[in-house]
């Protein structure tokens, strides 16, 4: 229908009451509903990152432009900075050169090879709301061949619906984490990728190790009251109700609640042996410490957390078992162990060896959890721009679907995107809780870190399969 005319150059001639009728035109998906105008924000300064090194080009040539959507402030501005500092070291592994120093709203430009790659950066203030109207703006009104974000599960979701499917922007999604955004029809498009992990590869290396590898037989579920702990909650239960683990119950409480107390206590009531906790950094500190103050005779396990929420562990280990923090007074607490999605100590190979020295040396911490994704995603995408030889947004789209990519921080060829709903799939591994070595604490401000693995989940048990239940995508 549009012939020979761009993407971007017709979205420069579309008023916003026409967003959603593009799809058809565009090879996009027409569900969802109208996204919604708004002003554009104001730009930061705009830095470019050069590189003299000549890798990649793959024969292309030209620019493309990207829109960033992440919180760079509020409640969670950590999780922002550390996904940009993933994807500005991702593409600066690529260009050869050193990582985007600054974490903020702007402009800024990294060269590979012949190409330029324009992230046009937004916050969208941990809010879903926000997350809808920034990407709008960035698909109307700054053009971008395609999205890149978001942190929050239920901006992620919204952004998806009306945003992204209604125009036919291509997106990475990511850190986001709920299964659902790639395993459900709602959201699944050719067009909607993820490289990050997500907690369904939680629930499924995690659960499987938990029936396998610990005396646990009985569970007892809890999650924040959104997608993001709802996917989490729905996951444990598949997979350890397949492993023979009795579910004995379940209960969903508003992000940041604190009053666990009584939930635990009705969790070892009825009997549970094991405490799954679906909860991020607002939530999550106060679980870990009722549990820990409270004594209670049950194993706590879920996913190994990011920093901040470390922080709030270890110093609650540290008032109730004594400093030092020891690997026995831990292990005594029956806490964990955790799965991994990445973590800097799991993987030894030159690309993480490189990552950590990177990002260690531009933002004086190590890579976190979010971070081997976001990496990964940024390479992902340089690699499809290479291997279409084209800076257009579909042509980039098709070069990933069924991607896998060659530089990641867990090895060459550590993720593949599948092919019936593009999520990429990678090794997890499980660890243990134990304190921090003095090798790390300039770069980690948490008393306890991942030990070592204690066991790694192959890249094909840890995602919802094409044939489950859970998975209605169907591309």
């Amino acid at each position: 229908m549009v012939g020979n005319i761009s993407r971007r150059k017709l979205l420069r001639t579309v008023p916003v009451a026409g967003l959603a009728g593009i799809a058809g035109c565009t090879g996009g998906s027409g569900d969802g509903d109208t996204a919604t105008e708004t002003s554009a924000e104001t730009d930061g300064n705009t830095d470019t990152a050069q590189s003299d090194s000549g890798n990649g080009g793959g024969g292309s040539a030209g620019s493309v432009k990207i829109g960033v959507i992440q919180p760079l402030s509020g409640p969670l501005t950590y999780y922002g900075q550390q996904s940009l500092w993933g994807m500005f070291s991702g593409f600066a592994y690529k260009a050869g050169t050193d990582p985007i120093a600054t974490a903020e709203s702007g402009t800024q430009t990294v060269t590979v090879g012949d190409v330029d790659y324009e992230l046009v950066i937004r916050d969208t203030e941990l809010s879903a709301d926000k997350a809808q109207s920034v990407a709008t703006d960035l698909v109307q009104n700054e053009s971008v061949d395609l999205l890149f974000g978001a942190t929050s599960s239920a901006a992620a979701d919204r952004v998806v619906k009306n945003v992204a499917k209604p125009s036919g922007t291509p997106m990475m999604v990511g850190p986001a984490a709920s299964a659902s955004i790639t395993a459900s029809s709602e959201t699944c498009t050719d067009s909607v990728f993820r490289v990050n992990e997500n907690t369904a590869m939680d629930a499924r290396s995690g659960g499987k190790y938990v029936a396998s590898e610990t005396d646990v037989n009985a569970v007892y579920l809890l999650g924040a009251d959104y997608s993001f702990g709802h996917a989490v909650v729905s996951n444990y239960r598949s997979v350890l109700e397949a492993e023979g683990i009795e579910i004995v119950g379940e209960k969903f409480v508003p992000q940041g609640y604190s009053e666990f107390e009584g939930l635990l206590d009705n969790a070892a009531e009825a009997g549970a042996e094991g405490v799954v906790g679906g909860f991020t950094a607002q939530t999550l500190p106060a679980l870990i410490t009722t549990f820990i103050n409270g004594g209670y005779d049950m194993r706590l396990f879920g996913g190994f957390a990011t920093e901040i929420t470390n922080t709030v562990i270890g110093q609650t280990l540290q008032k109730a078992l004594g400093k030092p923090l020891t690997k026995e007074k831990i292990a005594q607490q029956q806490f964990g162990p955790f799965t991994t999605r990445y973590h800097w100590n799991q993987y030894d190979n030159d690309i993480n060896s490189a990552y950590v020295d990177m990002h260690t040396s531009t933002y004086g911490k190590v890579p976190d959890l979010l971070s081997a994704g976001q990496f990964t995603a940024a390479s992902a995408l340089v690699q499809a721009v290479e291997e279409s030889g084209s800076t257009e947004g579909a042509d980039i789209a098709a070069a990933l679907r069924g991607m896998t990519v060659a530089d990641t921080p867990k090895g060459n060829d550590g993720y593949t995107f599948q092919t019936y709903n593009n999520q990429a799939r990678s090794e997890m591994t499980i660890a243990d809780p134990v304190p921090t070595t003095d090798e790390w604490t300039d770069q980690w401000g948490a008393a306890i870190m991942p030990s070592a693995p204690v066991a790694r989940i192959a890249a094909d048990e840890v995602t919802i399969p094409s044939d489950s239940p859970d998975m209605s995508c169907r591309l």
